[in-house]
């Protein structure tokens, strides 16, 4: 890939991908109860080998994955990239008997992994955490405060809130406070099954289509077996989690404002108003133009910050951080006023533009809202 253009095979492939995800994809989708996790939609990802190259992929290669199905299909996008949250603490900070037992699992679209990050009092503040992990028989602990006696392990008591694929996930990525330092220093990673004793959820109605829920936590057991990484290491556990995904969350947003600029650029070119049609209007035009500038840009930053994630440049935090900021803003401004140039019809519910509509507005404030991302552009800028 040039800096300005996609190679011919990419580009190929990116077009296999949104026929894949209109044709096989769509369907299934489509099939599928609003707010409740599609075990036939992942077991067709599987099958299909997309789960696979979520674990497999670069940035770049995962950032034109999530864009083309989401051009075709944003439940699937959203079904394969949540698998990738879930379980990429599990690939990249588990230990040999878990990958074992769950990552072949979910790379076949038989397991469905989540990602418990956020809380009702820590959202995009994520060292706020208060999950509490207390360790077993506390009184007796040896080591670092925080630490459980030789061989012991922790209870885990508090609530997570607004965790995608909750309650329905077969295992949770959970991030617990066991106080080993203040703030970040003090956070865990934990691999928790679903069926782990205490541990319970409801679901969530959100204006997204996708499963969102609420985790309590009643006393959960975990013990060494089940940490992701080390004792007081899961704010990093995260931030790489984050951080390999975030440039493609931007992908998944350019792929949403691509559908809605195609959509209405067919519009305006066929709807007749006024004398001629909508797209021979000198404001429809410049209003076009303006949508697909700002989607070409987006798409542009993604994909240069895919390029530095792959290269293993030291400016990954604020290049992934501009990709986010400008595609999910993008995606919401091409989003908006194609829905204003369609009109009506563009309301109701079931149409594409409804649909995108209602996607769209998550991505600015999941995985880090956008004044998050401007904040972290700042800092790095200021370094």
């Amino acid at each position: 890939m040039t800096g300005f253009a996609l190679g011919a095979e990419q580009e190929e492939w990116c077009g296999q991908l949104r026929a894949l995800a209109a044709d096989r994809l769509r369907p299934l989708a489509d099939q599928g109860e609003p707010g409740r996790v599609n075990r036939p939609l992942l077991a067709a990802l599987g099958e299909l080998g997309l789960l696979e190259r979520v674990f497999t992929s670069g940035a770049l290669e995962l950032c034109l994955l999530r864009e083309s199905l989401a051009y075709g299909c944003t439940e699937a996008e959203t079904a394969l990239a949540l698998q990738g949250l879930g379980a990429h603490p599990v690939l990249a900070s588990g230990t040999p008997e878990q990958r074992a037992r769950w990552l072949p699992h979910v790379r076949a679209g038989r397991a469905v992994a989540a990602f418990a990050l956020s809380e009702p009092g820590a959202g995009s503040d994520a060292a706020a955490l208060a999950l509490e992990a207390v360790p077993e028989g506390g009184a007796g602990r040896s080591g670092a405060e925080g630490a459980p006696a030789a061989g012991g392990g922790w209870r885990l008591s508090g609530e997570k809130c607004w965790i995608s694929n909750a309650p329905e996930a077969d295992f949770y990525t959970v991030f617990a406070r066991t106080g080993e330092g203040p703030a970040a220093r003090g956070v865990t990673a934990f691999l928790v099954p679903a069926d782990r004793p205490g541990l319970s959820g409801e679901p969530l109605d959100m204006l997204s289509p996708h499963p969102i829920g609420r985790l309590t936590f009643d006393g959960v057991p975990v013990g060494p077996r089940d940490l992701l990484g080390q004792p007081g290491g899961g704010f990093r556990v995260a931030m790489d989690t984050l951080n390999r995904f975030r440039p493609s969350v931007g992908a998944f947003a350019v792929g949403m404002a691509r559908a809605a600029l195609d959509a209405t650029l067919a519009h305006t070119a066929a709807r007749r108003a006024f004398g001629g049609v909508l797209g021979d209007l000198q404001a429809v035009g410049h209003r076009v133009a303006e949508m697909a500038t700002r989607t070409e840009a987006a798409r542009l930053l993604v994909y240069a910050a895919a390029g530095a994630y792959d290269a293993g440049s030291p400016e990954v935090p604020r290049r992934s951080a501009m990709a986010k900021l400008l595609a999910t803003e993008t995606a919401q401004y091409v989003v908006d006023h194609a829905v204003q140039l369609h009109g009506a019809v563009a309301l109701q519910r079931g149409h594409l533009l409804e649909h995108l509509y209602r996607e769209v507005r998550a991505p600015r404030i999941y995985e880090g809202a956008s004044e998050v991302q401007r904040t972290i552009i700042a800092k790095e800028l200021y370094r």
